[in-house]
């Protein structure tokens, strides 16, 4: 296991209550260290080295979801806003491996809550593919998404005329963004590769990215497509026509 610690200031961090260690962290337990190389970064902050060994404990239990792990980015924040100052250390964790890369953060009044919080949000998208991946490896063929999807009632949030929302012809657009006048504007614009792939492929990286959308090229039908999160552990599949 390759660990690199990268403190990018020497800014001392105002509050040392923000690397406290929990009286629950069992001091006779021996750290594991992650076969994955780690990387740890802090912004504003100096990270300590208990802090250190416990985020390698921590991400150690993760590779048994997915061996396939080459690399954990975690990268710890300082927000320094008074108004948010009960909650404002944040830890960002990246996975990457052969397959999409996963990301979780979470944010907490110090280190030890945030990162807690964090791995608890990838461990849930890793297994929720682990257990993804059992299914399509067992004895029964599941029914894909696809075809789930077919005989679906109309989702009454998605589906009908939207023809009210198209002011004007894709066709007429000339790529030009309006001007931003007040609230309610466009911040940000992102291009996504048009990669094709199927349905079960999109569902894969929407469940890893942790986003409740996933915006595709079908493969099957040639048509830009999007899955997106229903009710329960249910999904739903927008093709455009």
């Amino acid at each position: 296991m390759s660990t690199t610690t990268r403190d990018e200031t020497r800014a001392q961090l105002p509050d040392e209550s923000a690397f406290l260690r929990p009286t629950t962290i069992d001091d006779d337990h021996e750290p594991s260290e992650p076969t994955a190389t780690l990387v740890i970064t802090g912004r504003n902050v100096e990270i300590p080295d208990h802090f250190r060994i416990h985020v390698g404990d921590k991400l150690a239990r993760l590779e048994r979801f997915d061996p396939s792990i080459q690399r954990f980015d975690v990268e710890l924040h300082h927000e320094r806003n008074r108004r948010q100052s009960k909650n404002c250390q944040r830890v960002e964790i990246t996975v990457r491996g052969k397959g999409p890369v996963a990301r979780a953060e979470a944010c907490a009044e110090n280190f030890y809550a945030s990162l807690e919080a964090a791995v608890a949000k990838l461990q849930s998208k890793l297994r929720r593919v682990k257990d993804r991946r059992k299914v399509h490896h067992g004895l029964r063929t599941p029914t894909s998404v696809a075809e789930a999807t077919a005989k679906a009632e109309p989702d009454p949030a998605v589906d009908g005329d939207l023809s009210h929302l198209l002011d004007n012809s894709v066709d007429n657009w000339d790529g030009s963004m309006p001007e931003p006048v007040g609230p309610g504007r466009i911040v940000r614009v992102k291009d996504h590769p048009a990669v094709p792939m199927f349905v079960d492929d999109a569902l894969y990286e929407m469940e890893l990215v942790g986003h409740d959308f996933f915006l595709f090229h079908d493969k099957e039908t040639d048509k830009p497509s999007v899955v997106y999160r229903r009710h329960a552990f249910d999904y739903g599949l927008i093709r455009l026509a």
